[in-house]
């Protein structure tokens, strides 16, 4: 790697890290107004493990001994490691015993997931190219399973003709998101952090065409009303 392409680099990822922490940011409100009421609702916490299982791999990934020289990887992971677990902290505050159930189960299932990866990569791959991959592969799958999860916002924008559920500057944050790292994985070239962070600028882009399209048909509200799928 060149220095110019070295600083390059190291610029895209400090853009894209200020802009996940946008990303991270995000469901604030949601958790406020979960304080508020003292009662989660029908808010899920499936997203909030997704995006803690999807972390956990890529901050594994962007470990010296799996993938070196990913230090900008490995400190957004770790900020959105620290924001899911204080999400899903509030969340098991004011959960009834079911909703904590719940959470226990899928966070004990991820974490014997993470251990049994952790132990099967170190002991039996031996070079970072061979941990790379195989960390690499469960990164591609998980982040494009979390990329992917708008597709079901897309499909109501299109049905109720109306971009009340989707608000804008997520939709745009996931664009931006998605086009930093896009480029970010060229410099050099990355197909773990390229595939799941292309589809994510590629799905957002289509939320933001969506955004024209049904913009003017939405019934026009002081506040934007946001939609929280409960599986």
């Amino acid at each position: 790697m060149t220095l110019n392409q070295s600083t390059i680099r190291s610029i895209v990822g400090v853009i894209g890290n200020v802009i996940s922490c946008g990303l991270f940011l995000s469901p604030m409100p949601t958790f406020i107004q979960i304080i508020k009421n003292k009662d989660v609702q029908q808010f899920s916490p499936i997203p909030y493990l997704a995006t803690l299982l999807n972390c956990m791999l890529w901050f594994f990934y962007g470990l010296p001994i799996v993938h070196p020289d990913s230090l900008l990887v490995i400190t957004i992971n770790g900020i959105g490691l620290v924001f899911e677990t204080i999400y899903l902290s509030i969340f098991f505050i004011y959960a009834k015993a079911e909703g904590r159930l719940k959470v226990i189960k899928i966070l004990a299932l991820e974490i014997v997931f993470m251990v049994v990866v952790v132990v099967l990569v170190l002991l039996l791959a031996h070079t970072t190219t061979k941990r790379s991959l195989i960390v690499g592969i469960l990164c591609i799958i998980f982040g494009t399973c979390m990329y992917a999860s708008p597709l079901v916002v897309m499909k109501l924008v299109i049905q109720t003709k109306s971009v009340e559920y989707m608000p804008f500057t997520l939709s745009l944050a996931g664009f931006l998101n998605g086009a930093c790292w896009t480029t970010y994985a060229f410099l050099p070239f990355d197909v773990n952090i390229l595939i799941p962070n292309g589809l994510g600028a590629i799905f957002a882009f289509a939320q933001l065409i969506l955004y024209a399209c049904y913009y003017k048909s939405t019934p026009k509200k002081e506040d934007n009303a946001e939609i929280e799928l409960s599986v």
